[in-house]
């Protein structure tokens, strides 16, 4: 195994065992997300480019409180890179109330992990060292290498498959476990298709139930 290969699994892995550390914390703060939508109820370093997608809504974070937001994130994400000896840019977004972060570039796949496991470790990381510079909680959303955004287009597609599959035999439809960003994802583009969507189990194994039309 060469240097590079063992200091990115050491990162990786003290990520994950430190978010581990966190678990009830996480899923608090998951569920409060899921809560907001129609649920139930080397070389020269990385660089980064920040772009504004669009205004953000009434009553959310204030524009520049959420770049700041991907300010600190870029800091703390570029010490793991470098600790890690990874190449890899930075880019920062701003969507409607969140900070969006994302690792762009190099060999960085293995950021990921299996099912994401990984990347979700990182996020929190990096969502506990923006509260500890700004003392607020944030809802910041880290991407690495698309993962996250390929995973956002399919399950708007697996949404809105439900969704036509519930208007035509008129039964609900249960879908597989997911997580609260992953429900959001779904609730979102059945929402779209005029259809009412709700989650029901407990965490781990909440799911979505797509409503077919009364």
């Amino acid at each position: 195994m060469s240097e590079t290969t063992a200091a990115a699994d050491t990162a990786t892995d003290t990520a994950t065992d430190t978010a581990t550390e966190q678990t009830e914390e996480v899923l608090v703060d998951d569920a409060a997300v899921d809560a907001d939508t129609n649920d139930d109820a080397p070389g020269n370093g990385p660089t980064r480019e920040l772009r504004v997608s669009r205004e953000t809504a009434r009553g959310s974070a204030p524009v520049n409180h959420l770049e700041r937001e991907g300010d600190i994130a870029a800091d703390y994400l570029e010490g793991l890179l470098d600790i890690a000896d990874l190449d890899g840019d930075i880019d920062m977004d701003v969507e409607g109330d969140r900070a969006l972060v994302s690792i762009v570039g190099g060999d960085i796949e293995h950021l990921v992990g299996d099912h994401g496991q990984v990347l979700d470790a990182l996020q929190e990381l990096t969502r506990l060292a923006v509260t500890r510079e700004t003392g607020e909680r944030s809802r910041l959303m880290l991407d690495v290498a698309g993962h996250r955004e390929a995973r956002r287009q399919a399950l708007t597609a697996l949404g809105t498959e439900a969704a036509t599959r519930a208007s035509s035999t008129s039964e609900p439809v249960r879908l597989e476990p997911m997580t609260p960003f992953e429900r959001k994802v779904v609730h979102d583009a059945v929402a779209a298709a005029g259809l009412t969507s709700e989650s029901e189990g407990v965490e781990p194994r909440r799911y979505v139930v797509v409503l077919p039309t009364s």
